[in-house]
């Protein structure tokens, strides 16, 4: 299980993952998550507190926050995380201004 916050204004790098699923609970904060599917179905999601999102394995990830607090949110890996190489970088829906 991982917490995750992320600045108002701000925007994440967008990952794929090589072998895990996740599930994450919005916290607080507004703001969205681009998520794109193995063969091209993508969408937006509109996350705000108590809004869960599913992540299957392999799917190109984005999120950003578009309110005034800071967006949070914890999320659960199936396996469990393995460890440094896992996320892998890839282009996202919007510019990253997050290292």
């Amino acid at each position: 299980m991982a917490h995750f916050a992320l600045a108002p204004g701000q925007t994440s790098k967008a990952v794929a993952h090589r072998t895990v699923e996740e599930i994450w609970f919005f916290l607080s904060g507004e703001g969205e998550m681009w998520r794109k599917q193995p063969g091209g179905s993508e969408e937006i999601v509109r996350v705000e507190p108590s809004v869960c999102v599913t992540i299957p394995l392999g799917t190109h990830f984005q999120f950003r926050c578009l309110g005034h607090e800071p967006l949070t949110a914890v999320a659960v890996t199936m396996p469990p995380w393995p460890g440094d190489g896992e996320a892998i970088v890839i282009e996202g829906k919007w510019p990253a201004t997050v290292r």
